[in-house]
């Protein structure tokens, strides 16, 4: 699928409010049909499993999952399966080519207590959700949270591995989903902004704005990032039931907003500095969103802050 720059640009100046709530209604719409599907399969599992590469919007659109379902008289609970890491241990953990930790191999998650799980919540018996301290890198099961599913509960688990054969392969009776931004912005025939450069952006402006850190780093993760999806994540897309789209048409228009600025201040020994002047130049196509605009519960203000949802 790909979004026309024309269209994107009219209807900003034409009604940006109602272009807008149109886009967020488009996809709360993807969202109702994922909580139909899982309500559907509510009698085999209570299980969901939710998997997408990073900067995908994955713990927003669970929690909007959660909500649809709640709304619908069926309890939900989304819950992190970053939580379900390991603690590092550089010794053993694994690693890239080039010799750095792998942060990105399901290899760094508890899968067997991941199987115990799911498979007590399914009995109805209460498990305990871990808690992963990322500052030091290390899981906390001391103060973890309790977490028993009765009859007519689900439990909605997001993370990048949440479709691997060693979570999804061994509960194949769970609701499977796959989301990813995943549109091109063409200008008729030609190509204007990429789907992957709307998950950078999202990346590079959550970590420099929640995360400390600055883009050059998110730069350098991001080539390991993308490997690890073509490793790890998109060979098992198709095992989704439903697989939908989390980009929405205007957030080029809001996220340059952001991204500019931080974008130029990639130094320029950088050995991506020349794309990150391709993408710089790539948003001025867009005519501006003013960020204050966007609603509180829209998936983007997961990456830009303001948002109604806890993270």
């Amino acid at each position: 699928m790909a979004y026309q720059l024309q269209e994107i640009n009219k209807r900003i100046q034409t009604d940006v409010a109602e272009f807008l709530a149109e886009c967020d209604e488009n996809y709360a719409q993807r969202v109702s049909l994922a909580a139909d599907k899982i309500l559907t399969n509510l009698e085999r599992s209570p299980i969901v499993l939710l998997s997408g590469p990073s900067g995908s919007g994955k713990t927003t659109t669970a929690l909007k999952i959660a909500e649809e379902l709640q709304r619908r008289g069926v309890r939900s609970h989304a819950v992190a399966l970053d939580n379900y890491f390991k603690t590092l241990n550089r010794r053993t953990a694994p690693r890239t080519p080039e010799g750095d930790i792998d942060y990105e191999s399901p290899l760094c998650l508890d899968m067997e207590l991941l199987n115990e799980h799911f498979t007590a919540l399914a009995r109805g018996e209460e498990i305990v959700i871990p808690k992963f301290e990322f500052a030091r890198q290390m899981r906390n099961d001391s103060f973890g949270t309790p977490l028993k599913l009765d009859k007519n509960e689900i439990a909605i688990f997001e993370g990048i591995h949440a479709l691997n054969d060693d979570i999804a392969g061994r509960h194949p009776e769970a609701t499977k989903l796959y989301i990813s931004a995943r549109s091109n912005v063409n200008e008729g025939a030609t190509l204007r902004f990429k789907g992957t450069w709307m998950r950078l952006t999202r990346r590079a402006v959550r970590d420099y704005n929640f995360r400390g850190t600055e883009v050059a780093e998110t730069l350098d993760m991001w080539a390991n990032v993308r490997r690890g999806e073509k490793l790890y994540i998109s060979p098992y897309k198709n095992r989704a039931d439903i697989i939908f789209d989390s980009s929405l048409p205007y957030e080029v228009s809001v996220m340059r907003n952001y991204a500019i600025p931080i974008l130029q201040s990639v130094p320029e020994d950088n050995e991506r500095h020349d794309e990150m002047l391709q993408l710089v130049d790539a948003f001025r196509y867009f005519e501006p969103i003013d960020p204050a605009l966007v609603s509180r519960d829209s998936l983007l203000r997961e990456f830009i802050g303001g948002g109604s949802y806890h993270y």
